[in-house]
């Protein structure tokens, strides 16, 4: 996620950081190479003169516009609800930490030092390693090591062979509050609160693999693009026999904007990713373990993480 105050002046057309221009570069050059041919030509393909008025480009035109639109409304839906999705996690932890700390008895108050052995700080820190898990999942890839020693050993091992890792991880957390129940630490009303926290929990988890795995019909996309991409192709033709010499400088703004909100649906429709305007999970799976380590008291906090290059992932 590009994080930045909005330029002004000759800053905001020179930008390349979070634009989608670099994506579209090539297209556009190739659109714009045409068009200057064209007008070169004045619309002659040898001895056959193509004519085309801009009667179909204004038919064509606002339909497209509107499409591309809502196309990217549905794209955007679809990036918000990832982000809301990820903020109702970051409070079900928190709620969670406090929950185990204050409705789950012991003798002593819930700290770091206990270590895993401790109940209450082995579901917190299960809590670090399920955000992580369900980062991890979303984006496909492989969970690294820095979270195994916020696990059991034995634990960790059976989390490496699992194939929904944050499932597994609330299986655990389910078996660890009914322990608590059946030792005595824990008032059966107390302990459902405790599970509707795990519940929503999951809930938050299988949206957003919904919303990993279904992605807008590649139909809908397919019929946006190739339209986008003949009407800016053809526009040339349309444009050289009235205005002449400015005919490239005119394809070449209508391009960047069609070709530029057909990448950027594409870039948001998959909010889980790495690219520069998708959620920045990293950054908020940092934010629930500070929150997280800090409600233990644990000596060791890691720092928030901060734009490179005013980038967040």
């Amino acid at each position: 996620m590009i994080i930045r105050d909005r330029p002004s002046g000759l800053k905001l057309f020179l930008l390349l950081r979070g634009s989608v221009l670099p994506r579209i570069l090539p297209t556009l050059i190739v659109n714009i190479v045409i068009a200057t041919l064209v007008t070169i030509s004045h619309g002659d393909l040898y001895t056959l003169k193509i004519t085309l008025t801009t009667i179909p480009f204004t038919l064509i035109g606002l339909p497209l516009a509107i499409f591309l639109g809502f196309r990217n409304n549905a794209a955007y839906e679809r990036f918000w609800e990832g982000r809301k999705l990820w903020g109702e996690l970051v409070l079900r932890c928190r709620n969670l930490s406090r929950q185990c700390q204050s409705l789950i008895e012991y003798p002593e108050p819930a700290v770091a030092s206990l270590g895993l052995s401790d109940l209450r700080v082995r579901m917190i820190y299960r809590a670090i390693v399920f955000s992580h898990a369900l980062r991890d999942l979303l984006r496909r890839q492989p969970m690294t090591d820095d979270m195994r020693t916020l696990l059991l050993p034995s634990e960790w091992e059976q989390l490496t062979l699992a194939g929904n890792k944050p499932d597994f991880l609330m299986l655990r957390m389910g078996q660890d509050l009914r322990s608590s129940l059946k030792e005595g630490r824990i008032d059966p009303c107390l302990a459902a609160a405790i599970d509707a926290t795990l519940s929503a929990m999951t809930t938050a988890s299988a949206a957003c693999e919904r919303i990993r795995n279904t992605p807008i019909p590649f139909s809908y996309t397919l019929l946006l693009h190739r339209t986008a991409y003949l009407y800016c192709f053809l526009l040339p033709f349309g444009l050289v026999d009235s205005i002449g010499f400015m005919t490239p400088f005119v394809v070449a703004i209508v391009a960047y904007t069609f070709f530029g909100l057909d990448a950027l649906g594409d870039e948001i429709e998959e909010p889980f990713g790495t690219e520069t305007n998708d959620l920045p999970l990293d950054a908020i799976c940092r934010a629930i373990e500070i929150d997280l380590r800090a409600s233990l008291q644990d000596t060791v906090i890691p720092p928030p993480l901060v734009p490179i290059n005013f980038c967040l992932t």
